[in-house]
């Protein structure tokens, strides 16, 4: 019997381990950036959670997008310049959206995200005029090159069982741009491409953070009595009551606002849990994981509120590349709003084509430029004194 009573004894051991460690053990947690096992799958959903768990990318897009700027449209023939004006003004986009500039920022946005912006020229056969726009769903259409290397194909996802794609009759209807296309991704890249992993590991950051504060951050305390003499070891559980009574009253009062004190008789002892421990210091990790987005968005970090550097040369070096991207993202929205605006000239019977004029970017201090436009002035009538000079 004594042999199979220490049998016993250490199977219940071992399970009061295994539960111990159960209950220490960090629950695993599905990462939202891991790979779809096919790219089809990972285009389409990846980069919605991307931008929507990862504040700082989502921040950036919108940076972009207002940095963009304002246009004006005109036309060739001045006659059309106000219906082009009430167009442009009036124009419904989609189920809630007005105006051909909320038509741009939300091309944009598709643009940025998937690599890939679908738009829509909604026309109304009575009246034979533009009735509205609309930005599609660009995770459903997928272009493909035809018969010849300028043909082509595109494919829209029409939700069937076994994955079948129907092809667009009319392509050329279609309002399509491509983000840094190349001949391996036709159909372009987004911006977001190489950001899953960093982000993964940045993420991971923050959750590890949050856990820590989860146990450090709310304050556990361990009051510890120890009875000195053989009186006091012999009401040692009541007196370890009645101070366990006095604590929690004292705890629970706090919460409603009313302060006690906490008056013990003999060896006490107050500590809290964990106060030897330190978090630690993820400032570094952080930092660089965040300059490797801000690096990849092309957004300089004091555009966000991340005072990263100090020197103001570095920070004009950076407004300048900024300012690279942005016209680069107007040369692509550019043919698409001059088709759109040209369609309604002609369905107005307008001969001409519309022009889109953008407005200037400006991401330095006007300070500056009012110096450097005084200093222009100054230099050009330097020029023209000494050439009315020579002259005589």
């Amino acid at each position: 019997m004594a042999v199979f009573g220490r049998r016993k004894a250490k199977e219940n051991a071992l399970k009061t381990q295994a539960a111990q460690r159960t209950v220490y053990c960090s629950q695993p947690i599905a990462s939202p950036f891991r790979l779809a096992c096919c790219t089809d799958m990972l285009e389409s959903g990846l980069y919605d959670r991307l931008r929507a768990e990862v504040p700082m990318i989502d921040a950036c897009f919108g940076k972009i997008i207002r940095l963009v700027g304002d246009f004006t449209v005109k036309a060739e023939d001045e006659a059309f310049q106000r219906e082009l004006d009430r167009f442009c003004r009036e124009v419904r986009v989609g189920v809630s959206g007005k105006s051909i500039y909320t038509f741009a920022d939300m091309y944009l946005d598709s643009l940025l995200t998937y690599g890939k912006a679908v738009g829509m020229i909604i026309a109304d056969q009575r009246s034979r005029s533009i009735k509205g726009l609309a930005v599609a769903d660009s995770s459903l259409y997928h272009i493909k090159q035809g018969r010849g290397p300028l043909d082509m194909e595109v494919y829209f996802d029409n939700g069937g069982v076994n994955g079948t794609k129907m092809k667009v009759r009319d392509p050329e209807r279609l309002l399509y741009t491509a983000l840094n296309p190349s001949p391996k991704h036709p159909e372009g890249v987004s911006l977001l491409r190489g950001l899953p992993a960093i982000s993964s590991v940045l993420m991971r950051i923050y959750q590890c953070i949050g856990q820590n504060f989860d146990r450090v951050g709310n304050v556990r305390y361990a009051v510890t009595y120890k009875p000195t003499a053989d009186g006091d070891r012999i009401f040692a559980k009541e007196r370890a009551k009645e101070i366990a009574a006095a604590w929690s009253d004292g705890m629970q009062s706090a919460k409603n606002g009313i302060v006690k004190d906490f008056v013990a008789v003999g060896d006490v002892d107050v500590k809290v849990i964990g106060a030897e421990n330190q978090i630690i210091d993820t400032e570094v990790p952080v930092r660089q994981l965040l300059e490797q987005i801000a690096a990849k968005l092309s957004v300089p970090p004091f555009l966000l509120g991340l005072n990263w550097s100090t020197t103001e040369r570095m920070s004009a070096q950076q407004a300048d590349i900024l300012t690279s991207e942005l016209e680069y993202y107007r040369r692509l929205l550019t043919p698409v709003l001059e088709e759109v605006c040209s369609a309604h000239l002609r369905l107005c019977g307008c001969g001409g084509r519309a022009q889109v004029e953008w407005a200037n970017i400006n991401l330095q201090d006007e300070e500056a430029l009012a110096k450097s436009r005084l200093y222009n002035a100054q230099a050009r009538e330097i020029e023209l004194r000494l050439e009315a000079q020579e002259n005589k």
